[in-house]
């Protein structure tokens, strides 16, 4: 069993208030479960109105079928979502 993860950090550019912070991060996570049936979750910077870290996990029997869904719900983060990519890292271990 492989679980293939990836981790972001970005920034949500003229954010207000938490609720409008709320809004986009679960846009994202949905995206994400939607799209690539990722189990998704804000993970870190719950208190910061400007940064939020979300991580994502799918559990496949290959390292390369997991990552390449990975790099694709990156690309669409990146397409779709009005953020600032900080940070992001994908990586997969092996049960």
């Amino acid at each position: 069993m492989i679980v293939s993860m990836i981790q972001m950090i970005f920034e949500i550019p003229d954010v207000d208030n938490i609720k409008e912070k709320r809004r986009i991060i679960r846009s994202v996570k949905d995206k994400l479960q939607r799209r690539f049936h990722l189990s998704a979750a804000e993970v870190d910077l719950q208190d910061s109105l400007a940064f939020a870290q979300i991580g994502g996990a799918l559990v496949s029997n290959s390292r390369t079928f997991g990552e390449s869904v990975l790099q694709k719900a990156f690309q669409m983060i990146e397409r779709e979502i009005p953020v600032r990519i900080q940070d992001m890292s994908i990586f997969s271990e092996e049960f």
